[in-house]
């Protein structure tokens, strides 16, 4: 399974050059990749297979992988869903001069996205949940001339980054209590019981929260409209927007099932259910219309898993399936629509049924399926969802009136959708159409022909529903589903909820314009005003603050440094007081070179000759030399006077090139120049005589003591740490002395130049 995954990421590196290779044919090649990934993982129907492969040993972390009927569901619509992508973007963007990158980008996503359901190892989570966020960016921002899509993808990548962060702060604390790094062996009674399980609680939910675009993290997700239809329909149909949804259901076990969490996501996603609905119809957009209603369908399947019980997770699993089905259908005809006709504005559309008769049946059936009506999947998701909130273990009135008020609101959208565009008069569209080609149908009318026959025949699904709901619950959770329960109270619900929606259609029509208008208004009060203002006073401070840091005068730059090293050094030596100074026995040799350094220092200090100050701290290095050579440091002695040389010989290479020698500086300016440099003396000497008072641990000295012959067969510890163990570091402080070198070199090439 695990090189399964792996063989999309490879496709990922290969698909600009496989594009240019094989032009238009490669979107179908492409969408064989996550194909393979589904029925290789088909084969593993409701029985959990984990495998692991060895990541980081030394921390017990490895590329651990768990197939359940959890991930086997999102498994199923990230490869389904994203196979039928794959065909509809080399239509949509056919002839695009960088499609070739577009299947990089969204290849990249979907590795990410089957990667992070089938994580089993919470930091191998964390991985693939931030590459979902950057490659979600990538694919957000990617017609990124435009600044609108700059800038949608740049909050999408905020708000879900920060969100990741806190998710990860929550993630080390499960491991810390739990003292395990995979999920299934997480025990959910000892993190439920300790004292750190409200922290984790909601850290965790701070990442599932602002990746499910719940209340009030839910405005990047209309933003991030910006991207290409494809990408819109991915990420709200099968995947990054579920990503939340999943992690509530996958730490279930070991989070939920507790008034906490049944308070906190219950009332989240309660309130982004209707929040959600409200602000769908309000909108004019075909592509926003169907962005608020997911967020509307993500806060109720939120409410739903914050509810726990059976029948509340039975109903989440069926209608993320439900809504994966006709939501992306919808998507992909509303971007038809705008690629036939040049526009989304559900005002200016009408009567398309006759010349674009394919696009519309695919989107009256899954309009059909999302108004929870009859015959389709929508229909038992619908009558699911009632039945779990009419017997919660509290707050049963709000919730079934949130319920049904967000349903009827989703009835309206299923017709502003399906009705508006096709139905209701001749054609008005700015470009009359004709039927789309196959290849931009075809995925719509799989979708919603999906809905339609699990609708018919729920019992195709199998045991794949229970399986999922057996993961989220932990326990045995059978189901099954059928298309006539009979005339129960759900069923007067349901029919109640679509006359309601009908009714309010009816009402609502012909008053767009105060909607609309209502809609503005509202948004200019919202949680996206907001977050604009945080972000604009953070891009003004950053301003300011570089403003006043990056002067271009070294002397500000030192000062800087220097009192930051101070503050930072002096606070904890300052509460360490009194501490005790060491005795020190110093020789005559040492006192002659302290002198020496002293003399050196202030001479370098009161010159006025360039040449002086070369000399004079040339002194101060050779002294310093001699300081490791009267302590038997001949290696760093070595090492010192390599340097003092290189500098000394560096130094007068450039004199010549260097302006006159400035006048000595105003006393304004030295003397707290000298205060300072004090300062900073004195807290170096009483850090160093603190140091030498510790008893460090020998545990290093030993380790290196035994290990330096045998492993690195060389007798000097130093170089063996230098060269073997720390071979990394030194390379890299290596390369740095090069590119220096390199970099002056060319400055003076360069003054030479201009000279001659």
């Amino acid at each position: 399974m695990l090189w399964a995954v792996l063989s999309v990421f490879v496709g990922a590196l290969l698909a600009p050059a496989l594009y240019r290779g094989l032009g238009r044919p490669a979107g179908w090649l492409f969408a064989a990749l996550p194909l393979q990934v589904l029925v290789f993982a088909t084969a593993f129907v409701a029985e959990a297979h984990p495998t692991s492969l060895p990541w980081i040993p030394s921390l017990g972390v490895e590329l651990a992988v768990r197939l359940d009927g959890l991930s086997l569901v999102f498994l199923g619509l990230i490869c389904g869903i994203g196979a039928l992508i794959f065909v509809y973007a080399s239509g949509y963007l056919r002839s695009h001069p960088r499609l070739g990158r577009f299947y990089a980008y969204l290849l990249l996503f979907t590795g990410s996205m089957a990667g992070l359901v089938l994580a089993d190892d919470v930091i191998l989570l964390f991985v693939c949940w931030e590459l979902t966020s950057v490659s979600s960016y990538l694919l957000i921002g990617w017609d990124h001339e435009r600044p609108e899509a700059r800038k949608a993808a740049l909050t999408a990548l905020l708000v879900t980054g920060g969100g990741g962060l806190a998710m990860l702060a929550g993630l080390v604390l499960l491991v810390v209590v739990t003292g395990e790094t995979q999920i299934s062996r997480f025990s959910g009674d000892v993190v439920r019981g300790g004292p750190l399980y409200l922290p984790i609680l909601l850290l965790v939910l701070a990442g599932a929260f602002t990746k499910s675009a719940q209340v009030p993290f839910h405005f990047w997700l209309p933003r991030a409209m910006e991207a290409p239809t494809p990408v819109s329909a991915y990420l709200h149909s099968a995947t990054m927007v579920k990503a939340g949804v999943y992690l509530l259901a996958r730490l279930h076990p070991t989070l939920g099932a507790t008034r906490e969490w049944y308070l906190v996501v219950t009332g989240f996603g309660a309130a982004t259910m209707v929040v959600g609905a409200v602000l769908a119809v309000t909108q004019e957009d075909l592509k926003r219309i169907l962005a608020y209603s997911t967020v509307s369908v993500l806060g109720l399947l939120t409410m739903l898993l914050g509810i726990g019980t059976r029948a509340a997770v039975s109903a989440a699993v069926v209608y993320l399936v439900a809504h994966s089905l006709y939501k992306g259908a919808l998507f992909m005809t509303a971007g038809t629509l705008d690629h036939e006709t040049g526009t989304r504005d559900v005002t200016r559309l009408r009567g398309l049924a006759r010349r674009m008769p394919i696009t519309a049946t695919a989107a009256v059936l899954a309009a059909i399926s999302s108004a929870g009506a009859p015959p389709l999947l929508g229909f038992l998701s619908k009558e699911l969802f009632y039945e779990a909130v009419l017997s919660p273990p509290s707050l049963t009135a709000v919730l079934a009136g949130a319920a049904v008020l967000a349903s009827a609101l989703l009835v309206v959208v299923s017709l502003v959708v399906a009705y508006r565009p096709f139905f209701g008069g001749s054609p008005a569209a700015p470009t009359l159409p004709h039927e789309a080609p196959p290849s931009l149908w075809l995925g719509p009318a799989t979708l919603a022909a999906a809905s339609l026959v699990f609708g018919v025949a729920p019992r195709l699904l199998g045991d794949l529903p229970s399986a999922a709901a057996t993961a989220i619950l932990g326990r045995p959770a059978p189901l099954e589903l059928h298309l006539w329960h009979g005339l129960t109270p759900v069923l007067g619900l349901s029919a109640a909820t679509l006359v309601a929606g009908l009714g309010l259609f009816r009402v609502l029509s012909g008053r767009e314009g105060r909607l609309f208008d209502a809609a503005a208004r509202l948004g200019a009060w919202g949680p996206a005003r907001v977050y604009d203002a945080a972000f604009e006073g953070l891009l003004r401070f950053a301003e300011w603050l570089t403003g006043r840091l990056q002067t271009g005068h070294l002397r500000r730059y030192l000062l800087v440094t220097v009192l930051t090293t101070v503050v930072l050094v002096g606070t904890p030596l300052l509460r360490s007081l009194p501490f005790t100074i060491p005795s020190l026995t110093v020789a005559l040799p040492e006192l002659v070179l302290a002198a020496v350094i002293l003399a050196s220092a202030a001479m370098a200090t009161r010159t006025q000759s360039r040449l002086a100050v070369v000399a004079a701290l040339g002194a101060i290095g050779l002294c310093v030399m001699l300081v490791y050579v009267i302590f038997s440091a001949l290696d760093l002695a070595l090492t010192q006077i390599m340097v003092e040389v290189l500098t000394v010989v560096i130094f007068v290479l450039v004199l010549h090139h260097l302006p006159r020698f400035v006048p000595r500086s105003s006393a304004r300016v030295w003397i707290p120049d000298a205060i300072v440099s004090a300062i900073f003396g004195v807290t170096v000497t009483l850090l160093i005589l603190m140091s030498s008072t510790l008893s460090p641990e020998p545990i290093l000295r030993e380790f290196f003591v035994a290990k330096g012959y045998p492993e690195a067969h060389g007798r000097d510890i130093v170089n063996v740490i230098l060269v073997d163990f720390r071979a990394m570091d030194t390379l890299g402080e290596s390369t740095v002395l090069c590119v220096a070198g390199i970099g002056v070199y060319a400055l003076l090439a360069t003054r030479t130049r201009k000279g001659a």
